[in-house]
């Protein structure tokens, strides 16, 4: 009986683990750079501010000012109304539909997936610009209202629901093909063996399915949320002037007002709602890697 020596096991081990960090090194250098660093930097800019004496002393007057101010307080809030709204109806609407493609065959299916992923190829100075025209005043919508006789309607465009629809159906594609590969772990021999003891679809759904793409569920929210708080071009089109959502609120704070201060504290308070989704995320992703 022959012994491997020790030192030829964990050298090739060595090596490799040597090269996966050699590997994983020159993008791990590129975050810390772009991200990791311009974040501290942020919020050092925030807390050590220049004080009378001419130099620099730590305070929060930034963070202070922030909430206190009903204004900004205001536009905070309808963030995250715009947020867990939009979270809500893709939810609401992207289920179905995944559910549908996971289980529909036919030329029918493949017509409903390329509808759900269109709005992945359209920008959203279009989708706004397209908003704007089929429900805007005197939109399409409006004058086919009029033409049978049908009082006019009330435009979403310029109110708080403006950007909730162009956000919805911007974020549709992304949140379809997420829980479309959750829905690809449900396998039909458990769907075929739970109807085979009288289960029926609601409990199918209930038992079987729903369990197994939660964490679908909670990378495709936590995706939307990052998505819909950063962002701008919807909201500053579609939205209206006060209040407005954060994108809007720190672009004019920072080019409006001239400034980079306060503007830089908005983004922080922001980062710090996105980071708890993308807790979530990475939390989901660790236990799927998990053995």
């Amino acid at each position: 009986m022959s012994l491997t020596p020790a030192n030829d096991i964990v050298g090739p081990k060595f090596g490799r683990g040597l090269t996966g960090l050699l590997l994983v090194a020159v993008p791990v250098l590129l975050v810390i750079w772009m991200i990791i660093w311009p974040i501290i930097s942020a919020i050092g800019r925030t807390i050590w501010l220049p004080n009378d004496g001419g130099g620099r002393s730590l305070s929060f007057e930034t963070y202070r000012f922030f909430f206190s101010d009903q204004y900004s307080l205001n536009n905070l809030y309808v963030t995250l109304w715009t947020t867990a709204v939009c979270a809500i109806f893709l939810v609401l609407i992207c289920l179905p539909i995944a559910l549908y493609l996971r289980f529909a065959k036919g030329r029918l299916a493949a017509y409903v997936q390329g509808l759900a992923i269109f709005p992945m190829f359209v920008p959203s100075i279009i989708l706004s610009y397209a908003v704007i025209r089929v429900l805007g005043p005197n939109g399409t919508v409006d004058l086919l209202a009029n033409a049978v006789g049908l009082p006019k309607i009330r435009s979403p465009y310029l109110t708080p629901w403006g950007p909730v629809i162009g956000l919805v159906w911007d974020n549709i594609p992304l949140t379809v093909l997420i829980l479309l590969s959750g829905l690809g772990n449900v396998s039909n021999q458990s769907i075929e063996a739970a109807r085979d003891v009288g289960a029926g679809r609601v409990a199918v759904l209930w038992h079987i399915i729903l369990p197994r793409i939660g964490n679908s569920i909670l990378v495709a929210v936590s995706f939307t949320v990052l998505g819909i708080f950063s962002s701008f071009t919807l909201p500053y089109v579609l939205g209206p002037a006060a209040p407005e959502m954060m994108g809007p609120f720190m672009q004019r704070t920072f080019r409006d007002l001239n400034d980079p201060t306060n503007a830089i504290t908005q983004a922080v308070i922001a980062f710090g709602f996105c980071i708890v989704f993308g807790l979530f995320y990475v939390r989901s992703v660790a236990k799927n890697r998990a053995p």
